[in-house]
C-alpha cells in the first residue's frame, strides 16, 4: 500500500478510538449533571459552522421558509435568510427523520427549485436546479458538500457520482440549499447551487439510537446512532454512524445492502475562534437500480405506462441470485472477477480540519481541509434489448437456434416453449455495467481572510479566499453482454445453441464487451484535475439595504491518459483450457494512450442587493456568471483534441443567472419567491444515448420558485412549487432540436409537507410531484407526470422513547424518471425500458434519546 494510504488509514483509525474513548469518558461523568451543562453554556460560541446555524432555531418549531435562521453556505459570514439576497432552504434533522428520505439524493426532492430524479437507489441520482439540463448523469451544476468542503470535486463524473459517497444518518445536524449565482462565487463547479450537509458538533450534549425496519418484501434493517456532547469547558465531540444489512428497497432475492458507517469530530474552542477534527469512515454494498423492461403503449402524447407480464416495474429487478459473477479483462490483461451482488461499493476514509482564528482589529482567519480516499465499484444490469426469447436467440447463433438454462434450478435443461419462457416470452439481452474505481481519491482545501467594518455609513465585510482542489479520477470499464429472462425475481441466465448443437454463448455470456450497444465502453482512464481559485466578496450594509458582491477565478488543470479496449482477439479469459465462442472475440487494449493535457480558467461573478421593508418584509436582486470545468466526460470522443488539450468553450461550460424575489414573514406563515433565468452552455457525453451520446448546445430557462409555510396550532404545512419554461436555443451537433424542451424537463414541479402533532401522536406527509415532460430532446415521447405520497405516524412513548410507522409511495404510484431504450416514440409492440420512482415500501423505527 502507498505510504499516504497507509498513513490516512492509521490516523483515521487512532481518531476514531480517540472518538469514542471521549464517548465512555463523556457518558462514564454524566451522573454529575451540573458539570457538563455549565461547561456547554460557559463555552465561547464564537464558530460559523454547526452551531450558529441552528442552535437559534433550536426550540422553535421549525419550517421550510424560517427567514430568520441563520445560513453559513454560500454567504461570506452568516447571516439570516430574510437579511440575504440568495435563495436558500433550511432542513434539520428532524424534518429529515420524519420525511421518509431514503438516501441524499431523496431529500433533495422536499426542496423547491432543485430536480432530483432519484431513482437508482442510495446513489447515482440526476440532480439539477431551476431548468439547468440534465443531459447525461449525475448533478453537473451542483455541488453536494459536508460542513462545507466538496465530496468530490465534480458531481457528474461517470458511475462515481458524490451522492454515492454520502449517506446521511444521524450525524446530520441540518442542510442547507443555495440555490441560484451566489454559490459560484463561494465554491467550484457549482454555479447552478450548493447542497452543504452540516453535521453535528457536540454542542448540545445527548444522542439517539435508532432501529429501522422494513415490512413486507422489504426486507432491510438499518441501525443508526449518534451522541455528543462537552468534555470541557472549551472541548466538545459527537459521533455516530448505522449498520445496515437487508435485501435493499426492490427485493434482489440475496443480502445486497450491508456495511456502514462511523463519523465524528471533535471541537475545541480558543479564544475568538476554535479548531475542530472531522472524521469519516464509510464501508457500505447496495444495489444498483437500472432502467428495468416495462410496457408503454398508447401515442407519443398520451402513453400508457404499465408492467410486462412477470416483471412488476417497481420491483422487479434484472438482479438475481442465479446472475452473480462476472469474469472479464482489465486494462491490464488480467481477468478480473466481479461479485455482482456488490452493487455500489463505496468506500471513504476521509479526515478533515476547520479552524477559525480572531486577528485582531476585526480580522478573522477561517482554514478548512478535507482528505478523502475514495473507492469502490459501480456493478449493474442494464437492458439493452428486450424481445421475444427466440428473436434473440436466431439473432445469436443464427435461424433454428434453440434456447437451454445456463443458470438456476433448472440449468442445463432446454427450453422447449421459448414463447412462454418466464409468463412473457421475452429476454434481454444485458449489459453488465461494471465499473471499477480504484482512485477517486480528493483534497480540498479553502482558505479565507476577512475583516467586519462598522462606520457611521453603514457596516459590512470583506473577504479574501483562496481555494484548492485536487481530484482523482481513476476508472477501468470492463463491460460484458449476457441474456436472461425478463423476471421480476430470481431471472436465469440463457444460453443459445445453433440450429447444429453448438452452444454459442458460455454460461449466459453473450460476448465480452457490449457489441451493438457501446463499442468502446471497456475502456480505462486515470486522471488528475487541480482546481485553484482566488476570490474575493464584500457586504454593505446601510440602512434597509444590504448590498454584496464577489469575484473568483477558477482555474483548472487535467492531466494523465487514456486508453479504450479497441481490437479484438482470442483469449482464453476463464483459463478452462478451452475457447468458447465468447471467447473468441475479446476486446483488449492495444493501441497507444491517448493524453489528457489542458488547463483552462475563467473569472466569474455575483452581485445582489436586498431591500428590507420592514422586519417581515424584503426584495432581493441578483446577477451571477458562474462556470463548470468539464472532467472524464470529455474523453472517448467528448471533446478532448488528440493532444490532449481542450478548446475553451468545451472546457468551461459558463452558466449565466438573474434573479429576484420577495421574502414574507408572520407570526405563523412564510412565504419566499423568486423568478429566475438562466443562460446555460452544456458539452457533455451520455454513453447509453440510443439517439446521440454526444451533446454540445445551449439552453435557456426562465420559471418563478414558490417556498412558503404555515404553522397554527398543532398543524403545519410546508412547501413549494417551481414553473420553469426551458428550451434548447442552439445546437451544434443535432441542430433539428433547436426549439425543443430539454430531455425530462416538466413545466412544474411540486412539494408540500402537512404535519400535525395531538398529544402524543405526530401524523405527517410528504406530496411529491411533477408534471409531463419529454423523455427526450427530440420532443417524441411523453414521460406522464406523477404525484408521490409518503407518511408516518410516530407515537412518543415517554419522554426518551419513540415509535413510527412510515410508508413511501403510499398508493404505489408510478413515475417514470427516464425512458431508455426507445424515448423517442411508442415501439410497434410496446416493450421498452425505463426507471420508475420505487413502489411502496413500508418501514417500522424505534428510536431512544440518549
Amino acid at each position: 500500500m502507498h505510504p499516504l494510504s497507509t498513513f490516512r488509514r492509521n490516523t483515521l483509525t487512532v481518531a476514531i478510538a480517540l472518538l469514542c474513548t471521549a464517548s465512555f469518558q463523556a457518558m462514564a461523568g454524566a451522573t454529575d449533571t451540573s458539570s457538563p451543562q455549565t461547561a456547554a453554556s460557559a463555552a465561547p460560541n464564537t464558530q460559523t459552522s454547526n452551531s450558529d446555524a441552528s442552535s437559534q432555531a433550536k426550540d422553535k418549531k421549525q419550517n421550510s421558509v424560517n427567514l430568520q435562521q441563520v445560513v453559513v453556505t454560500g454567504s461570506p459570514l452568516p447571516s439570516t435568510e430574510m437579511n440575504s439576497s440568495i435563495s436558500v432552504s433550511t432542513v434539520d434533522g428532524g424534518q429529515i427523520q420524519s420525511s421518509g428520505v431514503q438516501n441524499a439524493a431523496d431529500l433533495l426532492r422536499t426542496i423547491p427549485g432543485i430536480r432530483s430524479e432519484s431513482s437508482g437507489g442510495a446513489g447515482n441520482a440526476n440532480v439539477s436546479v431551476r431548468g439547468l439540463p440534465v443531459a447525461s448523469g449525475g448533478s453537473k451544476f451542483v455541488q453536494f458538500q459536508v460542513d462545507g468542503m466538496p465530496v468530490l470535486e465534480f458531481g457528474d463524473t461517470a458511475f462515481a457520482t458524490p451522492d454515492t459517497f454520502l449517506r446521511t444518518d444521524y450525524n446530520i445536524d441540518h442542510v442547507e440549499a443555495v440555490r441560484g449565482g451566489s454559490s459560484s462565487i463561494f465554491a467550484s463547479n457549482a454555479p447552478g447551487a450548493i447542497i452543504n450537509f452540516i453535521t453535528k458538533d457536540g454542542i448540545t450534549q445527548g444522542g439517539d439510537i435508532g432501529l429501522t425496519v422494513g415490512l413486507g418484501k422489504y426486507d432491510d434493517q438499518r441501525l443508526d446512532f449518534d451522541y455528543g456532547g462537552p468534555l470541557s469547558a472549551s472541548t466538545r465531540y459527537h459521533f455516530g454512524g448505522f449498520v445496515q444489512h437487508g435485501n435493499g428497497q426492490k427485493n434482489t432475492d440475496y443480502t445486497s445492502s450491508s456495511g456502514g458507517q462511523l463519523m465524528g469530530n471533535i471541537t475545541h474552542d480558543i479564544d475568538g475562534g476554535f479548531l475542530r477534527l472531522n472524521l469519516q469512515f464509510t464501508d457500505t454494498y447496495d444495489p444498483v437500480y437500472l432502467p428495468v423492461p416495462v410496457m408503454i403503449t398508447g401515442s407519443n402524447s398520451d402513453p400508457h405506462v404499465s408492467s410486462i407480464p412477470g416483471f412488476n416495474l417497481q420491483s422487479g429487478v434484472l438482479q438475481s441470485p442465479y446472475f452473480s459473477s462476472d469474469a472479464a479483462l482489465n486494462a491490464q490483461g488480467h481477468t478480473i472477477h466481479t461479485n455482482i451482488r456488490d452493487g455500489y461499493h463505496t468506500r471513504v476514509n476521509a479526515i478533515g480540519g476547520e479552524g477559525k482564528f480572531s486577528l485582531g482589529g476585526d480580522w478573522t482567519l477561517h482554514e478548512q481541509f478535507r482528505l478523502a480516499e475514495n473507492y469502490g465499484a459501480f456493478t449493474g444490469p442494464y437492458p439493452t434489448n428486450v424481445e421475444s426469447a427466440q428473436s434473440l436467440a436466431d439473432s445469436i447463433g443464427g435461424a433454428g437456434s434453440y434456447l437451454a438454462y445456463a443458470t438456476g434450478p433448472n440449468a442445463g435443461k432446454r427450453i422447449t416453449h421459448p414463447a412462454i419462457l418466464g409468463g412473457n416470452g421475452l429476454a434481454s439481452e444485458t449489459a453488465l455495467f461494471n465499473v471499477s474505481l480504484p482512485n477517486m481519491d480528493n483534497f480540498t482545501n479553502n482558505l479565507s481572510l476577512s475583516r467586519k467594518f462598522d462606520t457611521d455609513a453603514g457596516k459590512g465585510t470583506l473577504q479574501f479566499g483562496y481555494y484548492h482542489s485536487q481530484q482523482n479520477v481513476v476508472q477501468d470499464w470492463h463491460w460484458n453482454m449476457y441474456l436472461q429472462t425478463v423476471q421480476s425475481q430470481d431471472s436465469a441466465l440463457l444460453n443459445v445453441y445453433s440450429a447444429s448443437g453448438k452452444l454459442m454463448t458460455e454460461n449466459g455470456l453473450v460476448a465480452y464487451g457490449t457489441p451493438g450497444f457501446c463499442g468502446s465502453c471497456n475502456r480505462y482512464y486515470d486522471a488528475k484535475y487541480m482546481m485553484d481559485a482566488p476570490f474575493v466578496s464584500m457586504t454593505w450594509e446601510t440602512g434597509p439595504w444590504r448590498f454584496d458582491g464577489g469575484l473568483r477565478f477558477d482555474r483548472i488543470t487535467g492531466s494523465g491518459y487514456y486508453v479504450a479496449a479497441n481490437q479484438l482477439a482470442t483469449v482464453d479469459v476463464d483459463s478452462n483450457g478451452a475457447i468458447s465462442v465468447p471467447e473468441q472475440s475479446v476486446p483488449v487494449y492495444g493501441g497507444a494512450t491517448s493524453p489528457i493535457d489542458y488547463s483552462k480558467s475563467h473569472l466569474e461573478y455575483s452581485f445582489g442587493a436586498n431591500y428590507t421593508i420592514d422586519a417581515n418584509l424584503a426584495l432581493f436582486l441578483r446577477a451571477s456568471s458562474g462556470a463548470r470545468f468539464n472532467s472524464d466526460r470529455l474523453l472517448f470522443g467528448g471533446g478532448i483534441l488528440a493532444d490532449g488539450s481542450v478548446p475553451q468553450g468545451i472546457g468551461v461550460n459558463v452558466v449565466k443567472q438573474y434573479e429576484g424575489g420577495v421574502k414574507w414573514n408572520t407570526a405563523h406563515t412564510s412565504l419566499f419567491v423568486t423568478g429566475f433565468m438562466a443562460n446555460t452552455q452544456e458539452q457533455n457525453e451520455d454513453v447509453t444515448s440510443t439517439i446521440e451520446p454526444f451533446i454540445s448546445r445551449h439552453y435557456h430557462a426562465r420559471g418563478v420558485e414558490f417556498e412558503g409555510s404555515v404553522n397554527y396550532g398543532h398543524f403545519s404545512l410546508a412547501g413549494g412549487m417551481t414553473y420553469t419554461h426551458s428550451r434548447i436555443v442552439s445546437d451544434a451537433i443535432t441542430p433539428a432540436d433547436v426549439g425543443n424542451v430539454p430531455q425530462r424537463q416538466a413545466n412544474w414541479v411540486y412539494q408540500f409537507s402537512p404535519s400535525y402533532s395531538w398529544r402524543a401522536f405526530n401524523f405527517g406527509a410528504t406530496v411529491i410531484g411533477t408534471t409531463k415532460s419529454y423523455a427526450s430532446d427530440p420532443n417524441g415521447l411523453v414521460m406522464p407526470g406523477y404525484t408521490q405520497v409518503n407518511t408516518y405516524i410516530s407515537y412518543d412513548i415517554n419522554d426518551r422513547m419513540t415509535a413510527s410507522l412510515s410508508v413511501n409511495n403510499l398508493f404505489n404510484a408510478i413515475g417514470l424518471t427516464e425512458i431508455d431504450s426507445s424515448p423517442e416514440t411508442v415501439t410497434s409492440n410496446g416493450i421498452n425500458t425505463a426507471r420508475s420512482i420505487l413502489g411502496r415500501t413500508i418501514y417500522l423505527n424505534w428510536q431512544y434519546h440518549l
